[in-house]
């Protein structure tokens, strides 16, 4: 199969084509601008529907409409105006459709910058819509990684009726690498006998919704919901291991992150100082197990992000004090580098007995 040299954000845009999207609504912001004005090109010629939206409230309650009627339907946004949908993702995790939502995230809080961050984090694991809800989030790390998982996720959005949320970033967005299309894995969807497709007067009709006065009723909802966010946790969960045989430092990074963490774990490596990488593919569930499989030469865990430090605090939830977890983190669009990481393995090291 040849490779195709793409940029990021149109890489998943063609992604999401192969994987039979035909819809597309959104609103644009840098630096996830080219992957709407892909689909704003290419939807047309398989007789698609793109529509830019007065908002991202508003491009996300389109999806919305689509999604009921059992469409494969994306949108796209960064940082913001992922915040902006926040609400129209509670009501569809709420109403049980599927979708593909792509986050290529940027700096913040607030407007911030267009340089690259991982402080959306928190908002991509924990949501900010209301309600117990959950949504598989998958973290590239690779352009051909964005590919296969963007694929994937549309057949898991179906198969469990719920929002797939690809976190990327400005670097996952904007470099160009050579990617290939697979198939994904085979899955057996259900049929799509829930959607608001017209009865023809066959049956009764069907009613997408999220509202549930009687509150017996929302919690046995919410207990339905739970058994299939708990099936995502048994089933979904993707990460990798690298140079972890013997590591005596454990490093925790995703996304881009982890990639700069690998140059740094290399050239350590050449120095005979045993560091190893964990990396979580989904954020959300969580690699738990994973942890259990740290080898006992370890003597401590650094977790690097580009952000504050948030996807430490489900390292120190999942560690359980076992051993000491430290951080390094660069934030507001700024980028760690291998010798910022080589110098803080070697202080930890350093100070570890």
């Amino acid at each position: 199969m040849a490779k195709i040299l793409m940029k990021g954000n149109e890489a998943i845009g063609a992604a999401a084509i192969k994987a039979g999207c035909k819809y597309f609504f959104g609103y644009p912001i840098t630096p996830q601008n080219e992957l709407p004005e892909f689909m704003s090109r290419e939807l047309p010629k398989i007789n698609g529907v793109f529509v830019q939206a007065e908002s991202e409230i508003s491009a996300i309650n389109m999806v919305y409409g689509a999604a009921g009627a059992g469409l494969r339907v994306m949108t796209s946004s960064s940082s913001p105006g992922l915040a902006l949908k926040q609400e129209g993702i509670s009501y569809i995790a709420g109403a049980e459709l599927p979708c593909v939502i792509v986050n290529i995230s940027r700096g913040g809080p607030g407007l911030g910058g267009i340089q690259p961050s991982q402080a959306d984090y928190y908002m991509c694991t924990r949501g900010g819509g209301n309600g117990d809800y959950r949504h598989l989030t998958y973290a590239p790390a690779t352009i051909q990684e964005a590919v296969d998982l963007t694929i994937e996720a549309f057949d898991v959005a179906d198969y469990y009726r719920n929002p797939v949320i690809i976190l990327g970033d400005g670097m996952i967005g904007q470099m160009m690498e050579p990617v290939e299309f697979r198939e994904p894995k085979p899955r057996a969807l259900p049929k799509k006998d829930w959607a608001t497709t017209g009865t023809e007067g066959k049956r009764k009709p069907n009613i997408i919704n999220s509202l549930a006065l009687d509150p017996a009723e929302l919690e046995k909802h919410n207990f339905k919901l739970d058994k299939k966010y708990k099936e995502m946790e048994e089933n979904e969960v993707l990460y990798e291991m690298y140079k972890m045989e013997d590591a005596e430092l454990v490093i925790v990074a995703y996304g881009t992150t982890s990639r700069i963490t690998k140059n740094a774990i290399d050239a350590l490596r050449e120095e005979n100082i045993k560091v190893g990488l964990l990396r979580p593919i989904t954020i959300w569930p969580f690699p738990n197990k994973a942890f259990m499989e740290i080898p006992e030469s370890a003597k401590a865990i650094l977790t690097v992000e580009m952000s504050m430090g948030q996807m430490i605090d489900d390292v120190k939830i999942v560690n359980e004090g076992r051993l000491p977890v430290h951080f390094y983190g660069r934030t507001g669009g700024m980028i760690p580098t291998p010798d910022a990481i080589i110098e803080k393995a070697k202080e930890i090291l350093g100070g570890v007995k």
